[in-house]
């Protein structure tokens, strides 16, 4: 099977290295640029890529004009990096159709999971449409979950957001942007609804609940 091609764009060569290794080493081909032109050159002589690591403050072409050039021609995912934690910034790259966006300084494994969490969303890293993790097992195509070989009775949404903790699993994930994936960006309801949910999804899943940890503060993580 072919390596998943992820084109890295930073003008921080460091930053590059860093999270090219980190890539290779978890077995995906990477390409570079080092600016926003050198990216779509780049973008445009591979037609194969998997995913876009991309930086926003860059020289010739910053990484929201990268992101729109990109976005007329592809739906290939897009990470956008950043120095600034700005609420703004995150609202626009979401407008423009960014699947996921993360502030500097960060974990490289933390950067390696989103990338993995992406494509699997994607059905890119996809082995089928069944994905096990901990003693739970989900046939995305029947709708099935089963806990320890029981299956558990889930409404479509509990369905949807155990499939989404799993996809993410280590990755600690705001209400909102549970939110934003599991009920879609046209939901204008309260965030609370997703400690509901969560409450509800925890009690059907037996011993297993406990695996879907409280981020104070923040919202939730499944944790193996």
């Amino acid at each position: 099977m072919n390596k998943l091609k992820i084109l890295v764009v930073d003008d921080e060569s460091r930053m590059r290295k860093l999270v090219k290794d980190f890539l290779i080493k978890n077995d995906y081909e990477v390409l570079e640029a080092g600016d926003g032109s050198e990216a779509l050159d780049v973008f445009f002589a591979n037609q194969d890529i998997a995913l876009i690591i991309l930086d926003i403050m860059m020289p010739k072409l910053d990484g929201w004009q990268v992101c729109r050039e990109v976005r007329n021609y592809s739906k290939v995912p897009i990470i956008m990096l950043t120095a600034r934690s700005d609420e703004r910034d995150e609202l626009q790259g979401f407008e423009l159709g960014v699947d996921e966006y993360i502030s500097k300084p960060f974990s490289p494994k933390i950067l390696v999971a989103r990338v993995e969490a992406i494509l699997r969303r994607t059905n890119q890293l996809a082995d089928g449409e069944t994905i096990e993790c901990g003693g739970i097992v989900i046939d995305k195509a029947a709708h099935v979950v089963t806990i320890d070989g029981r299956q558990i009775d889930l409404s479509f949404k509990e369905f949807e957001l155990l499939t989404f903790f799993v996809e993410n699993k280590g990755i600690a994930l705001s209400r909102e942007k549970i939110l934003n994936s599991v009920w879609n960006y046209d939901y204008f309801g309260d965030a609370r609804t997703i400690d509901t949910h969560v409450k509800k999804l925890r009690s059907k899943m037996g011993e297993k609940g406990n695996l879907i940890k409280t981020v104070w503060g923040m919202g939730y993580k499944l944790e193996i």
